[in-house]
């Protein structure tokens, strides 16, 4: 399959977070992922570009010891712009990443992630192979089996991580990555279209690492990185290297419009007010609305006779439910018509945390299925914490209600940023996939 001319071939670079890919990346008879020649420094002027639903995130960052966004902006998408990882609306989105770019003035040499259930992840282990051409050969056909979609549609990348013993004997054992062509198309026809140059294309969830591993012993073991914002994208990884990824949830958009749905309430509306939850608070209850049988009892204690000792007034009232002590409070406000009688109405504290609830159940369910798939197979095992960041981070108790649902630790993290290096209201926490896109490897 043929790109058209004017689009740019598929650079989708396997930057798995200590991955120093001095080579270029090997033709393997199907469409091949362009390298990109990696170094141990960050590229300056590559931007890190995380597209999710409902958000765009740039960020500049620099890596020296540790891991730094100098500069960061975000922009909202409109709903179905993006949906599940996959870009619906190329028009839409080109537009939204202009505006993104004319107003942060970043650098327009830009570094997409992809998180999506149309990208495959798998680890071989082959015979040693030294030569590269023998490796690529090895590689492809291994590819046939292992990738879940027609190679003539999918594009692919590998890297070497180094001979291992096993019971078998020595063996190399390789990451092997594939996306759906049509599907890397579209996204880089989007970035295309907003005038931006696309540098090349990496999973998120190997971004993901690189901007929150930290070097230290009790990382030692196997760590699950959840990124909960736009949509919910999993990583385990041991060390620094990628050994399980998955989407695993429609993360904070997929509540969003649910409230929106339940509600009758603007989608923008109501992402807001899932930022303003506070899942260590309970909700509050609604209140019961009066009987209206009651006013029909008052009324029949008269047998339809018309009381006459009662005011004018007093009728009026026992007509409304009232007593004559209420209507008299409040006749200045029933005389006057409610200005927002007609808006749609807001959604209750207890809706909101019952939305947020839910989809923490939700999301914690998936990842204990990812769990429990990941130490059936060979070469699987527990892991000893879950490191999250998100937007998530923004709603309070969100972290100890997944801990509490998922039964392992749950320690949220978060990137550096450099004094000033936030256009408006940007969360940091936002911020963690762009910023392992725009860095070239995880700190040392």
């Amino acid at each position: 399959m043929k790109l058209p001319s004017n689009l740019p071939s598929p650079n989708l670079k396997l930057r798995s977070p200590n991955l120093k890919l001095g080579a270029p990346s090997i033709k393997l008879g199907v469409p091949s992922l362009k390298g990109l020649g990696l170094g141990r420094r960050s590229a300056a002027n590559v931007v890190g570009l995380d597209i999710q639903p409902g958000f765009v995130a740039a960020v500049q960052a620099r890596v020296n010891g540790s891991i730094l966004a100098e500069r960061a902006a975000t922009v909202p998408l409109a709903a179905d712009t993006m949906r599940d990882g996959e870009v619906l609306d190329e028009e839409a989105l080109a537009e939204a990443l202009r505006e993104l770019f004319a107003t942060a003035k970043l650098s327009k040499r830009v570094r997409v992630g992809v998180a999506n259930q149309r990208t495959v992840l798998r680890t071989l282990e082959l015979p040693p192979v030294t030569d590269q051409k023998e490796l690529a050969a090895a590689v492809s056909f291994q590819a046939q089996d292992q990738v879940p979609m027609p190679l003539g549609n999918a594009v692919l990348d590998f890297h070497p991580l180094g001979i291992v013993d096993t019971p078998a004997g020595p063996r190399q054992r390789v990451v092997l990555v594939a996306a759906q062509r049509d599907m890397v198309e579209r996204l880089l026809s989007a970035i295309q279209a907003a005038g931006l140059t696309a540098e090349g294309v990496d999973l998120s969830a190997f971004a993901l690492i690189r901007s929150l591993y930290r070097h230290e012993a009790e990382q030692a073991g196997r760590v699950l990185y959840l990124n909960v914002d736009g949509l919910s994208n999993l990583a385990i990884a041991e060390g620094t290297i990628c050994r399980f990824t998955r989407v695993v949830g429609s993360g904070l958009e997929g509540m969003a419009t649910e409230l929106a749905e339940r509600r009758g309430i603007a989608l923008v509306d109501a992402r807001a007010r899932l930022l303003e939850t506070d899942l260590t608070v309970p909700p509050v209850a609604e209140p019961v609305a009066a009987e209206p049988a009651v006013v029909e009892d008052a009324a029949e204690e008269h047998d339809g006779e018309e009381d006459t000792s009662l005011s004018a007034e007093e009728a009026h009232a026992r007509e409304l439910g009232m007593s004559y002590e209420e209507l008299s409070a409040g006749a200045g406000a029933v005389a006057d018509p409610d200005p927002d009688l007609d808006a749609p109405p807001a959604a209750s504290d207890a809706d909101v945390w019952a939305v947020v609830d839910n989809g923490v159940r939700e999301i914690s369910g998936e990842v204990r299925n990812s769990l429990d798939f990941h130490r059936s197979q060979d070469g699987g095992g527990e892991v000893s914490h879950v490191v999250l960041s998100g937007a998530a981070q923004d709603i309070p108790g969100f972290a100890e209600a997944l801990q509490g649902s998922l039964g392992v630790e749950v320690r949220p993290s978060t990137v550096g940023v450099a004094e000033g290096g936030l256009d408006g209201d940007v969360s940091p926490h936002r911020l963690a996939v762009a910023t392992g896109l725009a860095a070239t490897e995880a700190p040392q």
